[in-house]
């Protein structure tokens, strides 16, 4: 973590700050009308958890994690331009396919849960499919769990990153973001995306 900090550190800020102004220009300009994504019994039955918004926002720690445990520069230019490929794939399918989900927070009191009113209002129900949340956290836990697997590292420490990407993928879906053909769409192609990238590497040398 501590090799070549400077550039991880600001590699990833201008990352987000990339995709955040493709995404947003995506999101409040549809090519047209977008379509709504149709729910299923378990969007019903799983109720609305605000609770679950600090999952849903440490996506953005999470995604940080792969790159910044990256050894070398070249292992670190291979992780961001697969990831690059995955968001640009994902915006791309955002654009000519766009969809969006259905009022679920209708009769929901939005002003008790400031947090989830700022998401929303920045965040609105659009880019809805597949879930990128969903895909970057599967395509993170996938090189995650390559590198600790490389140096040896505990098995607590694997299975803590599983967890955690699990609870964020659950979080789309108690925060209203997603709804579950979102959530199954975005693990398909994150997990697509991790696997080709990983089969296609260049030689690992673990130090």
């Amino acid at each position: 973590m501590r090799h070549l900090w400077w550039l991880k550190t600001a590699g990833i800020c201008l990352f987000m700050w990339v995709f955040f102004a493709l995404y947003f220009e995506v999101l409040r300009h549809p090519p047209s009308p977008p379509r709504i994504m149709p729910l299923t019994a378990l969007d019903r039955a799983i109720p609305f958890m605000p609770s679950a918004l600090l999952a849903y926002g440490s996506l953005w720690l999470y995604v940080g994690l792969p790159a910044g445990m990256m050894a070398t520069f070249k292992n670190l230019l291979h992780y961001g331009a697969w990831m690059a490929s995955l968001c640009l794939t994902g915006l791309a399918i955002f654009y000519f396919y766009p969809t969006a989900i259905p009022p679920l927070t209708s009769g929901i009191d939005l002003a008790r849960h400031p947090g989830f009113a700022l998401l929303q209002g920045v965040d609105a129900s659009g880019n809805a499919f597949p879930s990128l949340h969903v895909a970057t956290a599967v395509f993170s836990a996938f090189w995650i769990d390559h590198v600790l697997r490389g140096v040896a590292s505990p098995p607590g420490l694997r299975l803590a990153s599983i967890v955690w990407c699990l609870l964020i993928m659950l979080s789309t879906l108690a925060v209203k973001q997603h709804v579950l053909l979102d959530l199954l769409a975005g693990i398909l192609l994150g997990a697509l995306f991790a696997v080709i990238s990983l089969r296609w590497r260049w030689r690992w040398r673990w130090r």
